[in-house]
């Protein structure tokens, strides 16, 4: 079996100039968007992310960050692309779990939700992520006390529901985002969990599957 590849990367923040440098973008099998595509921006900005997206890799799957509203979760509804609360297949092994939104910040971003809120999407699904073979777990919130939640001055802000989530379903990889600084790459028991950082920064992954495992690779324009 042929290796099959994805890139993924978030906090967009409606910057793409970076998109043309990610090596083999056009022969990815898809592109996977963690969230905040856009900076509180309507419909129409988010169109034009995706669509600048697609001139790259026609398949596209996306959430909303918190920066994002709920008419851009709308627009992503509508053209299919929303991985928000889903288990989607990409191949006949490999599936993606997206989970968009963030716990509460300091800035009162539009799309913040409790740490209850997250714990109960998680809960719903929990029992069909632990039934596919092959999981990438793409979650705008970082899980807590990893190198992923980690800002600057050195607190952990991530989630205690998405952390418990990743122990006990170990997906092979996890890529979140969120916390700007906190580019890495990290484990939580066997689950590789990489935090990019933002795409105008440079940073994306290259997930790979070569037909027995998934693997994933932090990389930078």
């Amino acid at each position: 079996m042929a290796e099959k590849f994805w890139i993924a990367f978030g906090d967009v923040h409606e910057n793409l100039r970076n998109i043309h440098k990610v090596k083999d973008i056009r022969e990815a099998a898809g592109v996977l968007v963690s969230g905040d595509l856009t900076n509180v921006g309507n419909r129409s900005r988010a169109g034009s992310i995706i669509d600048e997206i697609k001139a790259f890799n026609s398949n596209v799957y996306a959430q909303i960050g918190n920066m994002d509203t709920k008419e851009v979760e709308k627009y992503l509804n509508e053209t299919g692309a929303n991985i928000h609360k889903k288990l989607v297949a990409l191949s006949e092994d490999v599936h993606v779990l997206g989970l968009g939104y963030s716990t509460p910040t300091p800035f009162s971003t539009p799309s913040e939700v409790s740490e209850e809120q997250v714990k109960s999407w998680l809960d719903s699904i929990l029992k069909q992520a632990m039934e596919v073979r092959h999981l990438i777990f793409i979650t705008h919130t970082p899980p807590q006390n990893t190198k992923a939640d980690r800002l600057g001055a050195g607190a952990n802000v991530g989630s205690p529901a998405v952390r418990a989530f990743i122990e006990k379903v170990q997906p092979e990889v996890c890529v979140t985002g969120h916390i700007h600084e906190a580019r890495s790459v990290d484990h939580v028991g066997r689950t590789i969990v990489i935090n990019p950082g933002t795409f105008g920064s440079g940073g994306y992954v290259r997930i790979t599957f070569d037909g027995t495992k998934l693997d994933a690779e932090l990389r930078a324009v």
